[in-house]
């Protein structure tokens, strides 16, 4: 079976987006491009950045996709993670709050692009 391994972010400069994820997940770029960077997800899957397509990009236009943290630990390790990065000055989309699978919160990054904290399925 063919699963997906790349997850593409479009975002309108590559090396600011790469220090925003770098600085969340406290993480290094693994491939540094002026244009496209990637992070090491493991197991082969990566998160790509890229600004190759950031004409395409406009803030009026709705997002429809969302890129899932899933996190052990429950409640209280979703929220010390809501208050970090608050604490980094991210913009909150969506406040924690119980949803259908738990306690799920949501952030944007520097384009708008949605970022959904939310318990892992076991």
């Amino acid at each position: 079976m063919r699963l997906p391994n790349q997850f593409l972010i479009y975002v309108s400069d590559a090396a600011s987006a790469a220090a925003f994820y770098g600085e969340l997940f406290d993480a290094k770029p693994e491939v540094l491009s002026p244009r496209y960077m990637t992070f090491d997800l493991g197991g082969g899957v990566v998160l790509a950045l890229w600004s190759g397509k950031s004409r395409d990009l406009d803030p009026a236009t709705p997002r429809n996709f969302e890129v899932g943290i899933l996190i052990d630990g429950g409640s209280n390790e979703i929220r010390a993670i809501y208050d970090e990065w608050v604490a980094k000055g991210v913009e909150v989309v969506e406040e924690p709050n119980e949803d259908v699978f738990g306690l799920t919160f949501v952030i944007s990054d520097l384009d708008g692009n949605r970022l959904r904290v939310a318990p892992a399925d076991h």
